[in-house]
């Protein structure tokens, strides 16, 4: 029996659907904020809490096991590890690693949600969508 295995499946094989939830939890890591439907938002926020928990441990197995749920994309930018500064061009006299979404992850997003004991993220009702009339939402990190 299927009890207590309640799961969104958008419509889509297991398979589509991972690399679905992974590609929305890499960019809402990256951009903070995104826009897609309800469903597909309402099936994001536990997958990406679940994420955002293993960056707040911090230790080696967490960032692996969170590599698993996320690409990590690198970005045209640079950051300091230590004080998560992100800049546009290297600096001068400094040797600074290239932005991606896991470093990001682990050295801004994990240490801001550090004394947090959940609900990172947020879900706002959009207009519908012109076109077929789908009902968006905006998913965002608090």
């Amino acid at each position: 029996m299927r009890h207590q295995c309640k799961r969104h499946h958008l419509s889509k094989a297991a398979d589509q659907r991972k690399a679905l939830l992974r590609s929305l939890a890499t960019e809402l890591f990256l951009h903070g904020e995104i826009t897609t439907t309800m469903a597909r938002a309402k099936a994001l926020r536990p997958y990406a809490e679940n994420v955002i928990t293993f960056a707040k441990k911090g230790d080696l197995a967490s960032r692996r096991q969170a590599a698993k749920y996320i690409f990590d994309r690198e970005t045209s930018k640079y950051m300091n590890l230590e004080t998560g500064e992100i800049f546009d061009t290297p600096q001068e006299g400094q040797k600074l690693p290239s932005q991606t979404v896991l470093r990001q992850l682990f050295s801004v997003i994990g240490k801001k949600y550090a004394t947090r004991n959940g609900g990172y993220t947020r879900i706002y009702r959009l207009a519908p969508r012109r076109g077929d009339a789908a009902e968006m939402a905006m998913i965002q990190l608090v």
